[in-house]
């Protein structure tokens, strides 16, 4: 596998990273059948994990692994948190798989530019990517309903159902990711 860097160049992925893209596509896989069952969107591990890709391995790996997860369910592997198959690009939650994949992107590139990884600013990284994982994921919930299955909502039930009962969950992740990404990204950048 290759990948063209800023300078034209070409490069390969080191398998370590391909296996690390790996391991956060499983996790990301198992943490969608960690569930928490509340109305309309269920509260999954999904969110933890898609971030700590992007912390631990950095924007482009981190949505990389994502991606992964997204192709991997839209082919028809059972890997989402209702099963998976092409038609889930119809499921109005399907957002959130979007928004994670950009939500990882862009904490990672917000943590590779950090010269010393503290708590706040890893913090403010994952609370900027659950905006993003919920700007996109609510979006494409009222789109879908409202213009393509024909299952109207309201943007009242929409922020309640889709924001209100989901993000306090997300936001105790945050502080998670935050607080091990502390701890395991020196680990990780010395191992490396």
């Amino acid at each position: 596998m290759e990948q063209k860097t800023k300078q034209g160049i070409r490069q390969k992925i080191a398998t370590r990273d391909m296996a690390m893209c790996a391991l956060f596509t499983v996790l990301i896989t198992a943490g969608a059948f960690i569930k928490i069952p509340v109305p309309v969107v269920p509260f999954t591990l999904q969110f933890l994990f898609t971030m700590m890709a992007g912390l631990l391995l950095g924007g482009r790996l981190g949505a990389c692994s994502v991606a992964l997860y997204g192709v991997l369910g839209l082919i028809g592997l059972p890997v989402f948190a209702e099963g998976g198959g092409i038609y889930y690009l119809l499921k109005p939650s399907f957002g959130y798989i979007i928004g994670f994949g950009i939500a990882s992107y862009v904490t990672g590139r917000m943590v590779e530019r950090l010269e010393k990884i503290s708590f706040g600013k890893v913090l403010a990284a994952n609370l900027l990517g659950l905006a993003i994982v919920y700007g996109a994921g609510m979006s494409y919930y009222y789109v879908i309903c409202n213009y393509v299955i024909n299952s109207p909502i309201g943007l009242g039930a929409l922020f309640l159902y889709c924001f209100l009962l989901a993000v306090p969950g997300d936001i105790c992740l945050c502080f998670l990711a935050a607080e091990l990404t502390r701890r395991l990204k020196p680990a990780l950048e010395r191992m490396g």
